[in-house]
């Protein structure tokens, strides 16, 4: 049974407690902009050889306190449709180059620009579906009180591979014991990750439900657990 969709409530002292986050998104930010940008645009280049235009996947996802942003990535799939001029399934568009930029987090440098924009914090619960939204419990919610987050506590302990239960969970639980050091930690830890490509899923329905469907199969939306 969905629940009736509530808005999450501005948490007094959330954004507050966080008087460095922005300096830091700033500073990390521009100086791997400055680092990158020639990647970025080999990227951009071979992505419009490849799979054509436009080279960049733009799509609405919910930011601080549910308000609708553009999250920015570079595009996977192509174009390839069936003989009634249909898109093919997902699986089937996603070519082997995709499947390379998305196992090497390539895919998500353009999301850097989000974060330079204000729209995400280096750092922070992922921005996931706009059609999650009925489907989160009350302290799931909560994962909205802050910027969504290029990386994120859930993403270096497992990522996709993750049940949904457990990793909204995580969200949850970065929200309420956020600080600037464990910012760090999940920096430098997503940057090792990276490196040895852990916990990536070039095709996320080979590993997990989308959340909407599982809750739905459950009948109803039930707190999550909060190590």
């Amino acid at each position: 049974m969905r629940r009736p969709r509530q808005k999450p409530e501005p948490r007094e002292g959330v954004l507050q407690k966080q008087p460095g986050k922005r300096t830091l998104d700033l500073l990390v930010t521009l100086a791997a902009l400055s680092l990158l940008l020639p990647v970025i645009v080999v990227v951009a280049f071979l992505v419009r050889v490849r799979l054509g235009s436009p080279f960049l996947f733009r799509q609405v996802r919910p930011g601080l306190y549910e308000k609708p942003f553009k999250l920015l990535k570079f595009r996977t799939m192509s174009n390839a449709r069936d003989e009634d001029g249909r898109l093919l399934p997902d699986g089937q568009r996603l070519t082997a180059f995709g499947r390379f930029l998305r196992r090497s987090s390539l895919d998500e440098l353009p999301g850097l620009f989000n974060v330079l924009r204000g729209d995400m914090s280096l750092v922070g619960p992922r921005p996931l579906l706009t059609k999650y939204l009925p489907y989160y419990s009350g302290r799931e919610k909560s994962r909205h009180t802050v910027r969504p987050g290029f990386t994120g506590w859930a993403q270096i302990h497992g990522r996709n591979f993750l049940p949904w239960d457990e990793r909204l969970a995580l969200d949850v639980w970065y929200v309420e014991n956020w600080s600037l050091r464990l910012d760090l930690y999940i920096l430098v830890m997503t940057f090792w990750k990276v490196l040895r490509s852990e916990g990536v899923a070039p095709d996320t329905d080979e590993v997990e439900p989308d959340l909407d469907h599982e809750r739905e199969g459950r009948g109803e939306c039930r707190d999550a657990f909060i190590p």
